[in-house]
């Protein structure tokens, strides 16, 4: 199964937006890898996918800082513009909240160089935005940023907020309202189970998102499912930071070096990705 196409893309932000949207509209399904930095997102570009995502909780931690909003706008998106001008992919920048203006951080993503922002709908881990609150904003940035392609998120199923038995029915009923307030795909991470999953193709209005993870269906699985996009969000990089934690133990343990020989990109070979503009 064909699970994503190989485009030339030229660099302009607009005709890389109108790319990106069409990219969630047909077959194959969107395969979304999400980089922490311009080296990793050089080497999905590298290898074939049609558009990447930034990671928020990746470029947190490479900065120092946790998930949850810690970390500045401006700090997030100077990461993130460094993505955008050095691939020529188009890029969706993770924006948790929107950093208590997201109608401003829309209007500086667009400005970055990407085309396309993700927007939670929760404070912490557990405090959700009121529904109007987050549909006026989603028309706000809709306004300001007419061509970006917004992936509006619930985190109901992802923090287990409220009643289980009325988690499936509150977050369809909030990613309705985000479609109708101008979302372009609708986001619903933390939902991994089959039927859970095809429930919620049918009962949302719009493209889905799924978060891989483990337990999650493959992509082809949700593919036939009618998924639109499944994306990988802090889980690479997360992988990166466990391989460093085996080289710490292998030098510290054993003074060994395999754990960092093993599998290794050659120095040469990264030299000339990050050297191809």
């Amino acid at each position: 199964m064909r699970l994503f196409y190989r485009l030339s893309y030229p660099r302009s932000v607009l005709t890389k937006a109108e790319v990106f949207r069409r990219l969630h509209l047909s077959a194959p399904i969107l395969v979304l890898p999400n980089a922490w930095d311009v080296a990793s997102a050089r080497i999905f570009e590298s290898t074939g996918f049609p558009a990447l995502g930034s990671t928020s909780a990746g470029i947190a931690f490479a900065l120092g800082y946790p998930d949850g909003q810690r970390i500045s706008r401006g700090e997030m998106l100077e990461v993130v513009a460094r993505i955008a001008r050095a691939i020529h992919i188009p890029v969706t920048a993770d924006v948790e909240a929107g950093y208590d203006d997201a109608v401003e951080t829309a209007r500086q993503v667009w400005a970055a160089g990407a085309v396309g922002m993700n927007l939670e709908d929760t404070y912490g881990e557990d405090r959700l935005i009121e529904e109007a609150e987050q549909t006026a904003t989603i028309r706000a940035i809709r306004k300001a940023t007419p061509e970006m392609v917004i992936n509006a998120r619930t985190d109901i199923f992802l923090n287990a907020i409220g009643d289980e038995a009325t988690r499936f029915d509150r977050a369809v009923q909030k990613l309705n309202a985000y479609r109708n307030a101008g979302a372009d795909c609708l986001f619903a991470p933390g939902v991994r189970d089959r039927a859970t999953v095809g429930r919620l193709v049918k009962a949302v209005r719009g493209p889905l998102n799924v978060l891989a993870g483990e337990g999650t269906p493959s992509a082809p699985d949700l593919q036939e499912m009618g998924v639109a996009r499944v994306s990988v969000g802090s889980g690479p990089m997360r992988a990166t930071m466990g391989l460093v934690y085996r080289i710490a133990r292998e030098l510290r343990e054993s003074g060994s070096y395999t754990s960092f020989t093993d599998g290794a990109v050659p120095y040469a070979e990264l030299n000339r990705l990050l050297g191809s503009g």
